[in-house]
């Protein structure tokens, strides 16, 4: 891990009035088939601002560093979504929230996941409750996050199922279940790392197992997402 905790996003950015929580933003998008980076723009979705939140209630004021996929439309490509990861890693991310998923496998995203791990950055992305597998959360060391309704602000849960590795609270916004679910988990991974800085992936998802609220399925209780 990096000597200074650094949280970083991969999402549709931020609202104007969270922009001082943000060390640093980066915008990505495609023109022409051709990869773009420049300032990042404000939230235009909603997703991101919301994911933000829910990361800070666990994590607080932990700097934040924010790579921005989505503008105005609900698309992204795995070049995309590639280089916004390869550039947290850049700027020192410790942990990396990636509350999305593709439907396809890409190797582009592949390598860059493997890249990031890799060099010791944890990768928590969210996961459907039932489903198709995503990506990148169905990549080898990525950390699948779905939501579980058993869990209450500040738990977890170990599934170990097909679908999702850990489950965590939802709330009560709707259609955003495992999205929202992600970054609860991230931001309590991130208050981990705060009290354990020295604790290296294998050890840290270890603990995470131990310490979850509830282990195995319950699966009237899962979320959508």
């Amino acid at each position: 891990m990096a000597s200074e905790l650094r949280i970083g996003m991969i999402d549709s950015g931020c609202a104007p009035g969270q922009a001082a929580a943000l060390l640093q933003a980066r915008r990505f998008w495609l023109a022409d088939g051709v990869l773009q980076e420049g300032e990042a723009l404000p939230d235009a979705l909603g997703h991101g601002s919301a994911v933000l939140e829910r990361i800070r209630v666990g994590a607080g004021d932990t700097p934040l560093l924010m790579a921005q996929v989505f503008a105005e439309q609900w698309s992204t490509s795995a070049l995309q979504v590639a280089a916004a990861l390869l550039w947290l890693v850049e700027q020192g991310a410790c942990v990396v929230n990636l509350s999305l998923g593709l439907h396809q496998d890409r190797p582009v995203l592949r390598q860059a996941c493997a890249e990031a791990a890799a060099a010791g950055v944890l990768l928590c992305a969210s996961s459907p409750a039932r489903g198709a597998p995503v990506y990148p959360a169905s990549y080898p060391g990525v950390i699948r996050v779905t939501g579980d309704a058993r869990c209450a602000p500040g738990q977890w849960s170990w599934l170990g199922t097909a679908q999702a590795d850990f489950g965590a609270h939802v709330g009560g916004q709707q259609g955003a279940g495992a999205s929202l679910a992600c970054a609860a988990f991230t931001g309590q991974v991130a208050a981990l790392l705060r009290e354990q800085p020295t604790l290296v992936p294998e050890a840290l998802i270890h603990w995470l197992k131990g310490g979850a609220a509830f282990t195995g399925p319950e699966h009237k209780g899962l979320a959508d997402g």
